[in-house]
């Protein structure tokens, strides 16, 4: 993801829209702040929406130095989890399968699993979720009922074409269905794996809206912050637009202080499975709290530092230093 490529996936309209209403709220000159972005983007290697979400035109030229910025990235990444090896986390039923110790559900693919397998899985499944076998931020993923499928084989051969798959439905924890129960809230844990020695990098929730059906932070979910030791949510609730909120929007679940089910056997968990991969080594995974204890979700060999840094409202350049320090045996 190199400049070029993060140039042309940028909304430029949605973006300057943005700049205009936060100089505004701010009391900022705003061909001002136009001009900083282009700086921000060529002197720290930010993308457009970095400035904004990292609250870039308030920080330091010192401060601005510690954020890890969009187009850093691929070469970090291309060092400590190469792309070459990526499809084994990239591709969601063959990950699934591979680690089905850690993701503990049933899935049944289009194309590869015969028609009779298909036909199983609905039988055992009246509600389910059709996704991607690729793809990120939850993008094209639906929740669907058995019933809406009226033509079996006409829907097996265009999940086939299209590379859809049908997963079980994950049934999370009831206390995190008080939280929030229209979407599977999941935490996000970055571990590194240090020569077999298993780190954990960062960890925080992410949590639905209470009316989009994923969690993902680019879905206008929420993220807040957890204290590692105790499982507990510290903090506020913030949303991809700097919105803080104390309580969940839908619910009203105050967040700090809030208790995560089973957090110590997630936290086992994810330490446990990175060390399955002795290739990518830094991975971020996503992991559900359901009604039988944790689970994975998906794992990214590319996890993205945008929530990490709106969280915790500081750069996390101490991370990529940390982790490239124990890469390279120093």
């Amino acid at each position: 993801m190199g400049f070029l490529s993060v140039a042309a996936g940028a909304n430029y309209r949605r973006y300057f829209r943005k700049l205009r209403l936060r100089a505004k709220e701010e009391g900022r000159f705003y061909p001002y702040l136009l001009w900083d972005t282009a700086w921000c983007v060529f002197r720290y290697g930010m993308a457009l929406t970095d400035y904004l979400n990292f609250k870039l035109y308030k920080r330091s030229h010192k401060e601005r130095l510690e954020y890890f910025g969009a187009m850093r990235e691929e070469k970090f990444y291309n060092t400590v989890s190469p792309a070459v090896y990526k499809k084994r986390f990239t591709i969601k039923p063959d990950f699934i399968r591979e680690f089905v110790d850690y993701t503990r559900r049933e899935i049944t693919v289009p194309g590869r699993d015969d028609f009779d397998h298909f036909c199983a899985f609905l039988d055992k499944n009246a509600v389910f979720m059709s996704k991607p076998y690729d793809g990120s931020g939850g993008q094209s993923v639906e929740k669907m009922r058995r019933e809406e499928i009226t033509d079996r084989k006409a829907f097996y051969d265009h999940a086939a074409a299209n590379r859809i798959f049908l997963e079980e439905l994950v049934r999370q924890h009831p206390d995190m269905n008080v939280l929030c129960p229209a979407s599977v809230n999941t935490i996000r844990f970055m571990t590194y794996n240090d020569k077999g020695t298993p780190i954990l990098l960062w960890c925080g929730l992410r949590v639905g809206n209470g009316v989009n059906p994923v969690d993902n932070f680019h879905a206008e979910g929420m993220g807040v912050k957890i204290d590692v030791d105790t499982g507990k949510l510290v903090g506020v609730g913030i949303d991809k637009d700097n919105r803080e909120f104390e309580k969940h929007p839908t619910t009203g679940v105050l967040f700090d202080g809030f208790q995560l089910p089973c957090f110590e056997e997630a936290k086992n968990m994810v330490l446990e499975a990175c060390l399955k991969s002795d290739k990518i080594l830094m991975i971020g995974w996503d992991i559900a709290l359901s009604d039988k204890g944790p689970l994975i979700i998906e794992a990214n060999r590319w996890p993205g530092f945008d929530l990490v840094q709106v969280l915790e409202d500081r750069g996390r350049m101490d991370i990529v230093r940390d982790v490239l320090r124990r890469y390279h045996g120093k």
